[in-house]
């Protein structure tokens, strides 16, 4: 029997996405977002989104174009230096936040799709992260409005040592956006280089997963061992094409003398 999850266009996989829904999305900085769907989510106009990604792209590009248009109401993120526009939202009580460890992030959501509640970890003990109190919500004068609650620590022996570790629970999400190099119509990705980052990890969080890919391939022209995801975990695929945008957030060069051998 064959399976084909292949839908006709990214506006088409997206389009039963509603309002307050909680999203993954891949990607880390600009590298590996999954720009059709973030577009085409975008023009569709769900409103109220909680999203989780490890960053939030920058003011006119990545999941920055739905912050601009005031359709994210929280973030979950590990990461968020290069947005502007998230700055003064944050700041302006208009955005909540969940500042979460990234390699926690990362477990969160590979926990969170492998049916795992929880686990104990020693990042964040000893600080805000465990005991609480970050800011998640401001007032409009600069008041916090939502703090952070603690959270369950306990000592564990390893090593002969008794450690203590903060207990962090799984995430997952009603959806999750991923952009791969290539897929087949069963699902199965192959990511190119760091653009993996995140994307499977969040593929795995998310209950519908909607993947675009740059080449759509046959049932078995993807070798076994080459794949990243398997299919299992993913729900639609979208051909997207190889020559779309893929911006660089930062470029830096040398030029003139101090760029000669």
């Amino acid at each position: 029997m064959s399976i084909n999850k292949v839908v006709d266009s990214a506006a088409l996989a997206v389009a039963d996405i509603p309002d307050a829904a909680s999203i993954a999305v891949g990607g880390f900085g600009l590298c590996g977002n999954p720009m059709a769907l973030i577009t085409a989510l975008l023009d569709a106009g769900a409103r109220d989104l909680s999203i989780v990604s490890n960053n939030c792209g920058v003011d006119d590009w990545g999941l920055g174009l739905l912050l601009g248009a005031g359709r994210i109401r929280k973030m979950t993120s590990s990461y968020v230096g290069e947005n502007k526009e998230f700055e003064r939202r944050y700041l302006s009580g208009e955005l909540e936040l969940e500042l979460t460890p990234q390699g926690s992030l990362a477990e969160k959501l590979r926990a969170g799709g492998s049916g795992i509640a929880a686990f104990f970890t020693q990042t964040g003990v000893g600080t805000q992260v465990a005991d609480g109190g970050l800011p998640q919500r401001y007032h409009p004068d600069g008041s916090i409005a939502v703090a952070s609650a603690a959270k369950q620590t306990q000592e564990f022996e390893v090593n002969g040592r008794m450690r203590e570790f903060v207990l962090e629970p799984a995430i997952s999400t009603d959806f999750a956006l991923v952009h791969a190099l290539r897929g087949d119509r069963h699902g199965n990705l192959v990511f190119n280089k760091s653009a993996r980052n995140f994307s499977p990890l969040a593929a795995m969080a998310g209950r519908v997963c909607i993947a675009e890919v740059e080449e759509l391939v046959e049932p078995g022209q993807i070798d076994p061992d080459a794949v990243h995801l398997p299919g299992v975990y993913v729900h639609r695929v979208v051909e997207v094409g190889g020559d779309i945008e893929k911006r660089i957030e930062r470029r830096t060069v040398r030029t003139g003398a101090q760029g000669a051998n």
